[in-house]
């Protein structure tokens, strides 16, 4: 049985609070294809596909994709966007830690922002390889958060360190450390390389972020139970209006999508 996640909870709301705009994800999918010197055969696997942000671009235009998600919510809202299942998109309600697929089966396995999350990294990436094709690519992704949102976000994290939160275990921080990708992949004879996709302007109002966190769309905000958690955003949002000025206040500043891409060996 598949445990329900946060984003069951947020799925509604997760593409408008993130900040990888159609657009951006249309020029990251040009750089990715470029990278990888994709032809119309080849085949993509996204483990937390999400609401697929990252790879509806490649299936609009014909390749193979799959995608595997653990929250049911987050598929639903990414079968809305499209008018039908296209037969080159394959979605898979699964824990991405353990991979339905036959060895050898994609081209390139692409995540995004999520193996960090991952309870047993070290088995996940032997999935990862498993099902690589030899000369493969493994894209490890993510969306670095631009600066102004993650000082607004340290700020909240200061007031909620004044009350319990619940604490990660112990065990599975220790799990999540254990193993460094760059040592994993060199030590399979991939080869690697850090290469930056795409960089633009992130610009929203401080009442605009702050809606978002209202709405809990991100997971230090289930950190605290309902009561506590709206004395928190009443006491965050008055010190928004002291710190800032005004809930007015536009704060932008860049974003960046970084990918370490690891080429198989043949």
């Amino acid at each position: 049985m598949i445990k329900s996640t946060y984003y069951d909870n947020i799925a509604h709301l997760y593409d408008q609070t993130r900040w990888l705009t159609e657009s951006v994800a249309e020029e990251v999918a040009d750089f990715i294809l470029e990278l990888v010197d994709a032809t119309d055969e080849t085949s993509f696997l996204e483990p937390g596909i999400g609401t697929g942000l990252n790879v509806l671009p490649f299936v609009r235009r014909g390749y193979s994709v799959t995608g595997i998600d653990v929250s049911q919510a987050m598929l639903d809202q990414l079968r809305q966007k499209l008018h039908k299942i296209p037969q080159n998109l394959n979605l898979i309600h699964a824990d991405a830690s353990q991979l339905p697929f036959t060895d050898k089966s994609f081209d390139v396995v692409l995540t995004v922002h999520m193996v960090h999350g991952i309870s047993n990294k070290k088995m996940f990436l032997d999935e990862i390889h498993r099902v690589l094709k030899p000369q493969g690519f493994y894209l490890n992704a993510q969306w670095i958060t631009p600066p102004a949102r993650m000082k607004f976000e340290r700020y909240l994290r200061a007031i909620l360190a004044k009350y319990e939160v619940k604490e990660v275990p112990k065990r599975v921080n220790k799990v999540i450390e254990e193993i460094n990708l760059e040592d994993y992949f060199h030590s399979k004879g991939y080869q690697s390389k850090y290469v930056i996709a795409k960089e633009w302007t992130v610009s929203n109002t401080v009442e605009e972020l702050l809606s978002f966190f209202k709405s809990r769309a991100y997971g230090l905000c289930w950190l605290v139970s309902d009561e506590i958690f709206h004395h928190v955003m009443s006491e965050f949002e008055e010190f928004c209006v002291e710190h800032y000025g005004s809930l007015t206040t536009e704060l932008s500043s860049e974003a960046k999508f970084e990918i370490w891409a690891y080429t198989g060996a043949e």
